[in-house]
């Protein structure tokens, strides 16, 4: 009779657990809009992190906007580096190069603004990246 119970304790508990985990997995979409296309993330993250550079320093959602480009580049990121068919593209190159500085400068000077420099450099790479990957190369 013991043995018995704890079957059925143990069989329970296993579909408890593979309820929750499915349920869980459906939820995992991204909360940044990324699609899954390659193509579509790429345009709408190289435009999204267009909008948030140029947001002036005393623009009072910059903060809000920065984080929200900090989630979308560990999102976009995270999604495609692994994907070796993706990283041989010279968009995913381009659009790395940007996503890396920028994330860099978050990360180092979160309470300064973009030096004029990295600004023109990122709105140039950022341009180049939506222009190649919506030409799907």
């Amino acid at each position: 009779m013991v043995a018995f119970l704890r079957r059925t304790v143990f069989r329970l508990a296993l579909a408890v657990c593979l309820c929750l985990s499915l349920s869980l997995g459906a939820c995992s979409g991204s909360a940044n809009g990324l699609s899954g296309s390659y193509v579509d993330d790429t345009v709408l993250t190289a435009r999204t992190l267009l909008s948030t550079i140029a947001l002036s320093a005393d623009d009072p959602g910059r903060a809000a906007a920065e984080t929200q480009a900090r989630a979308l580049i560990n999102d976009w990121t995270s999604r495609y580096r692994p994907r070796s068919d993706i990283r041989t593209l010279t968009s995913f190159t381009t659009m790395q190069t940007a996503v890396n500085s920028l994330a860099g400068h978050y990360a180092n000077y979160a309470n300064r603004p973009l030096p004029d420099e990295l600004r023109t450099r990122l709105e140039n790479e950022l341009h180049r990246a939506e222009t190649i990957a919506g030409r799907g190369a």
